[in-house]
């Protein structure tokens, strides 16, 4: 979403014709997830003779092409369609789909009130979902709604008794894609918090994690107490600098399911205060730069503090995937991997980015 999101909101301010294709439902190696978003448009209402523009991927260069045709045709009969491909299919092989897997995907006119609703949301960091119907003569209509439940948008002709049947399935999803609704396949397209990567201590390996972390869509916030090291001069990209120490800072940032934690210092007076506030938040990752000796120490002190060993296990020391770094920015990729790992949900295991420290 917000890799589109300022090119397709100026497109709509200079009123061209815009569509959204939105990847509804991948098998196999398919190369984007469901949620993938690519923007279509024509210029400035002449969609049958200027070249289209496009922003985004719902592929990774397989089917564009494809569905780029498609979203023009969409902008002329104004009508949304759900296209699919797949290996099996002769018109997959024609767009060059020849990686094994098979996509559908969603492309439809922009609704400048859903959109709207929607941008706010990506705009603010906020959780929204959005259920649109795939079928029968209602194809395209939809709900927005927040992580409350209040809805912010819903199509004129939706019925109340859809628009409860799309609440409640709202309600339960945990994920994007296509599912059942009684006898109809609905999307269900979550716009979920960015992640919120958290450094204790702006140490040298946090420049390049930092700067790495912000290219593939994490929020950054960086805590340390010298002014020293967390200074603007050294992370001039990073909006959340906070000079205080880990128990006064972690609650004022919050601790949440988008929130990883990476502590940096190999100082307890500051890695402690960080483990103590974080670990009890069950936050999805808590990573440490440590050797094993250090943290058997650390460990000691947890224990001593009131940290159960359940709590305590969730650390991930040494942090990072093993690759054989030695740079801090080979570290830093090291520590990124195992955070986009753990966020993807693939269980990797413990083996480290350095063992030294």
């Amino acid at each position: 979403m917000l890799d589109i999101l300022e090119t397709m909101n100026r497109w709509l301010a200079e009123e061209r014709n815009v569509a959204l294709a939105t990847v509804a439902k991948t098998w196999g190696s398919a190369p984007r997830r469901e949620g993938s978003k690519m923007g279509v448009s024509g210029e400035m209402g002449r969609v049958d003779t200027a070249p289209p523009s496009m922003i985004g991927s719902v592929s990774g260069g397989c089917v564009e092409g494809a569905v780029v045709e498609e979203a023009i045709a969409g902008l002329r009969d104004r009508k949304p369609r759900l296209l699919k491909f797949g290996v099996a299919d002769d018109m997959a092989w024609e767009v060059g789909l020849t990686c094994g897997g098979s996509i559908e995907i969603f492309v439809e006119p922009v609704d400048d009130l859903w959109w709207d609703a929607l941008a706010d949301l990506a705009k603010q960091d906020i959780f929204g979902v959005t259920v649109t119907l795939l079928e029968g003569e209602q194809i395209g209509e939809k709900v927005l709604l927040d992580g409350t439940g209040e809805v912010l948008y819903r199509s004129a002709n939706l019925s109340d008794e859809l628009l409860g049947a799309m609440k409640a399935l709202a309600a339960g999803s945990v994920k994007s894609g296509i599912t059942m609704m009684g006898d109809s396949r609905v999307m269900v397209d979550m716009q979920v918090e960015r992640p919120h990567l958290i450094l204790i201590g702006g140490v040298h390996v946090a420049i390049p994690l930092e700067a790495m972390a912000r290219q593939v869509g994490f929020r950054v916030s960086i805590v340390d107490p010298r002014t020293a090291f967390a200074s603007e001069e050294r992370f001039p990209g990073v909006a959340n600098i906070l000079h205080s120490y880990p128990d006064k800072a972690l609650p004022q940032l919050g601790l949440d399911r988008s929130a990883y934690l990476a502590v940096l210092t190999h100082d307890p007076k500051i890695d402690d205060k960080a483990l103590i506030a974080a670990l009890p938040a069950n936050i999805p990752y808590v990573g440490v730069l440590s050797s094993g000796r250090t943290h058997r120490q650390r460990v000691a002190r947890l224990k001593e503090a009131g940290l159960s060993d359940a709590l305590i296990a969730r650390i991930r020391t040494p942090i990072g995937i093993d690759i054989g770094a030695s740079t801090p920015e080979e570290i830093a990729v090291c520590i990124l991997a195992e955070i986009i790992a753990v966020r993807n949900g693939l269980r990797v295991g413990r083996v480290g980015a350095r063992r030294g420290a």
